[in-house]
């Protein structure tokens, strides 16, 4: 599991539709101040991954205290997030100019993984908004700092 994570001031993610009278937009989340938090899948993904990444996007203390120093939580600054999934972040394109995308989780996969890190976020009290798996999105950001966090975590290996 994969998490580009953004520090924001707002955000929000529109879905692009087409429809009769031509393409329509429509806002399917928008936050004021928190995290935008890029989702990707792999195969081998499991709950686990799931929970521990999600216990350590509300752990992370990248908020300023009093002092400016990065001190404060999500929780404690009253942030929200937006999750936006995104199988490119299991991109391979260190071969040739077309990025192989074989790493990323299928749908079947993905989709219920996402779904429940969006459950189990909100189950923990915060605001989450989010986008819609697979559909074609614009996400607009200002980010705050900015800060912007690379996490992953795989399904540990015995040793």
């Amino acid at each position: 599991m994969r998490i580009l994570l953004q520090r924001v001031k707002r955000a929000e993610v529109r879905i692009r539709e087409e429809s009769d009278e031509g393409p329509i937009e429509r806002v399917s989340g928008r936050i004021h101040g928190g995290y935008v938090l890029l989702v990707g899948f792999t195969h081998s993904d499991t709950l686990q991954e799931v929970e521990w990444m999600a216990d350590k996007v509300m752990g992370l203390r990248l908020f300023p205290d009093e002092a400016q120093k990065l001190n404060c939580d999500l929780v404690e600054q009253g942030g929200a997030l937006l999750v936006v999934s995104q199988f490119t972040l299991y991109a391979d394109a260190r071969k040739g100019r077309r990025p192989s995308f074989i790493d990323a989780a299928k749908p079947e996969i993905a989709i219920p993984l996402y779904n429940q890190f969006v459950m189990y976020l909100r189950q923990q009290g915060l605001q989450v908004e989010t986008g819609e798996f697979g559909a074609t999105m614009d996400v607009e950001l200002v980010n705050d700092g900015p800060v912007t966090i690379w996490l992953e975590r795989g399904t540990p290996t015995s040793t």
